[in-house]
């Protein structure tokens, strides 16, 4: 049994990976300033699922030092989800994304190092760190685009190529958690990031393409899509992550100081809106519309993870196909529809900002 901080804690993820380490018995700080929609409900489903003493809430903020060095002092483990998640806000507020991304992390670190019990560090990176990847060879297929060189998706090697004020505020993060195992010996991860769903996912046009879909389709939003709809994006379940987190941690002799690439892989693959329609049609019982918009800036075409590392060293593996995942999605949006008002029809809907093609990102 150990004491575990979960920095975003009341997030998508954080909230499911919580669950399941009190559900193991460990004793949880959910660190979180509760910034996001839906956190506070994620909170209060932990508090009803867990009213023991063994999950403990703190609001703060991983740009307050001072605030995140008492919530860590006596953490045997710490999984840093915290993090401002979509590349709009970055672009919009840069200073912000800086502050909590970059800032955050580094604030987390010096808190590891400094408090005495020299904690494991499990850090969310993204597929974002590697840029646009302009210079990978893409084809198109009828509903997809694929890699011509890459049949096991993007390696751990690929150069690193931050874009966006997102991109160099979660690279840099990455990067000092990398070398605060090989400078101070602090035993830390990074898991670079695909798309993560599932239930408590309260996705948006910014952030959670997935969930943002299947909401809109439930309650009539209009989905915008930018693109031809053919990008593809390999999609995990959170219940896999989580268990890509635990062992992580219960394998930490030999997960010190690696990188792994965290997704569904080659076997979990889907273009947004091509492919994608077809599941939310069947889903829904009917065809969900969509309009479409010009490419944005920086959109990858194909992003796929290479998950071999994860495999050999972690003995990881996705075990929830990408059908199945979804279809678990679609049944907790459609049983917790009061969460998710509906829009009421006022005539043909107006194109909103989406990022049908970004990569979700956690928190």
């Amino acid at each position: 049994m150990e004491r575990i901080l979960v920095t975003g804690g009341a997030g998508f993820v954080g909230s499911n990976l919580v669950n399941a380490l009190l559900r193991d018995g460990h004793h949880v700080t959910v660190f979180d300033a509760l910034q996001r929609r839906g956190t506070e409900h994620n909170l209060d489903w932990l508090r009803e699922r867990h009213p023991g003493g063994r999950l403990r809430f703190i609001r703060g903020n991983v740009r307050d030092f001072a605030e995140l060095s008492a919530a860590a002092a006596d953490a045997d483990v710490i999984c840093h989800l915290a993090g401002q998640v979509a590349v709009t806000t970055s672009v919009e507020d840069p200073r912000t994304d800086y502050e909590v991304n970059a800032l955050g992390t580094f604030n987390l670190l010096e808190a590891a190092r400094l408090g005495g019990r020299r904690p494991v560090v499990v850090f969310t990176s993204t597929n974002k760190v590697y840029g646009g990847m302009d210079d990978t060879a893409v084809v198109e297929r009828d509903t997809r685009y694929e890699y011509s060189d890459l049949p096991f998706g993007v390696p751990e090697t690929q150069p690193l190529d931050f874009h966006s004020p997102y991109g160099c505020s979660k690279g840099a993060a990455d990067q000092y958690v990398r070398d605060y195992y090989r400078i101070y010996g602090l035993r830390t991860v990074v898991f670079r990031m695909s798309c993560i769903y599932g239930p408590r996912q309260f996705g948006n046009e910014d952030q959670g393409w997935v969930a943002h879909f299947l909401i809109a389709a439930l309650t009539g939003k209009p989905i915008t899509i930018y693109g031809d709809g053919k990008q593809v994006r390999d999609i995990l379940y959170v219940d896999d992550l989580v268990r890509a987190f635990r062992l992580a941690i219960e394998r930490i002799d030999v997960a010190a100081g690696q990188v792994f690439n965290i997704g569904g892989g080659p076997d979990n693959t889907m273009s947004v809106w091509a492919e994608f329609r077809e599941l939310l049609a069947d889903l829904k019982g009917e065809k969900v519309p969509a309009r479409f918009g010009d490419w944005r800036p920086g959109d990858q075409p194909c992003y796929v993870s290479d998950i071999r590392k994860a495999k050999e060293v972690l003995g990881w593996e996705p075990k929830i196909d990408r059908e199945t995942g979804v279809s678990k999605l679609w049944d907790w949006v459609c049983a917790h529809r009061e969460l998710f008002p509906a829009v009421a029809p006022a005539g043909p809907p107006s194109v909103v900002p989406a990022v049908a093609g970004a990569v979700a990102e956690v928190v």
